[in-house]
């Protein structure tokens, strides 16, 4: 696979407990994991919070709900949202954020302290007419033991290869013209035997849709092109129809299952089928979570031990906020188990909400445990001071 040496995606050096102490273990099976770790973000601090669980029923965040990694300290918009947490095959975990704090210009009006700092904005957004939510990177970061990480922030307007996009002229888009770059989330491509980074973009402020790259084992750096993987069908003019977001991507036997957000009316989680990673998948048209309201974020993870699917969703037109599950054991019939700590519901929170766009992970419980010890700890230490 070609390597590109103008892609701009410099690992930078990183705060609190990063880079020391990241050796890489054996990869356990799934007989000896039994434990989760689920990431989250929240509104309130654009930052990265972690929840743990034994039996994939009963969640507890670590920290007290505080974030285990501030996503000032990590993002060069001061902010991330969309975390997505992925197992590689080397035992390592991988996270994929996108860099982007939306109450910047709130902030920086609010706060004098960040008056000289330019990153926060006096506008909106970055850029005029580059729409909702404009961002331009990503940020990765990797660990295996989900204390002491690696990072590395990609800005995609520095890219110099082509986009394969065109505007309703013809003309090329590059991209340097990216209006946004969410939702990442990592994957597995056996076939090339490379980590795969799919996420939501768009050019300036027009309809989203998924594209990929493909990153070296460390998590540093692009390796290739990054190519358009799913968009909505088109119109009489060649372009999108409508928006897609949020893609998640899942391997069950020999066939990769993708959920994503289709915005054709209501924001509604959708499910389409391939036997190759990258492609083309083919839409389920009788794919039904039961959830009538707009919803986004999908993360398909497996019950431990079990030949269960979860599907977890964000209800973020619930009020309060919430998530909505459902399980699969075929991914033909999807059954609704309800939200978090609704009555008919399995699925509880002992110490958190407001939790936005999660992602799950397996552990062993030796890694739950230890991960669980690190942060009482560190909360104890906190609450002295």
């Amino acid at each position: 696979m070609k390597r590109l040496s103008t892609i701009a995606c410099a690992l930078m050096a990183c705060a609190t407990v990063f880079a020391k102490g990241n050796e890489k273990p054996q990869i356990p099976s799934e007989a000896e994991m039994g434990a989760y770790v689920m990431v989250y973000h929240k509104d309130a601090d654009h930052s990265l919070h972690m929840a743990l669980s034994y039996d994939s029923y009963n969640w507890t965040s670590l920290n007290d709900d505080k974030p285990v990694i501030s996503g000032d300290s990590i993002a060069m918009q001061h902010g991330i949202r969309d975390p997505h947490i992925f197992r590689g095959p080397d035992g390592g975990f991988y996270l994929a954020m996108t860099d982007l704090h939306i109450f910047s210009q709130k902030k920086f009006a609010d706060n004098p302290r960040f008056s000289k700092i330019s990153e926060y904005r006096e506008t909106e957004w970055e850029r005029d007419g580059y729409g909702w939510g404009n961002n331009k990177g990503l940020v990765l970061m990797k660990s295996f033991d989900l204390i002491h990480w690696t990072r590395t922030n990609l800005d995609f307007t520095k890219l110099t290869c082509k986009t394969g996009l065109t505007d309703h002229h013809g003309t090329p888009i590059p991209w340097s013209e990216v209006g946004c770059v969410w939702a990442p989330e990592t994957v597995y491509d056996y076939e090339t035997g490379h980590l795969m980074v799919h996420f939501t973009t768009r050019m300036k402020a027009g309809t989203e849709m998924i594209f990929y790259v493909y990153m070296n084992d460390d998590f540093t750096e692009m390796i290739s092109e990054p190519k358009l993987l799913f968009e909505a069908p088109h119109d009489k003019n060649g372009m999108a129809a409508y928006t897609v977001i949020d893609s998640d991507i899942c391997k069950v036997g020999d066939t990769y299952h993708l959920f994503y957000v289709s915005h054709e009316s209501t924001p509604t989680v959708k499910h389409a089928t391939s036997k190759n990673i990258t492609g083309p998948y083919t839409m389920d048209d009788n794919y039904n979570d039961g959830e009538k309201e707009g919803h986004e974020a999908p993360n398909c993870w497996k019950r431990l031990g079990q030949d269960k699917w979860v599907v977890m969703f964000d209800n973020y037109y619930r009020h309060p906020h919430n998530f909505g599950f459902v399980e699969t054991t075929d991914f033909k019939t999807f059954t609704p188990i309800g939200y978090f700590d609704a009555e008919e519901s399995p699925m509880k929170r002992a110490n958190f909400s407001e939790q936005k766009h999660a992602a799950v992970a397996p552990l062993t419980v030796k890694e739950a445990k230890a991960l669980e010890k690190f942060w009482t700890k560190t909360t104890k230490k906190n609450k002295k001071k």
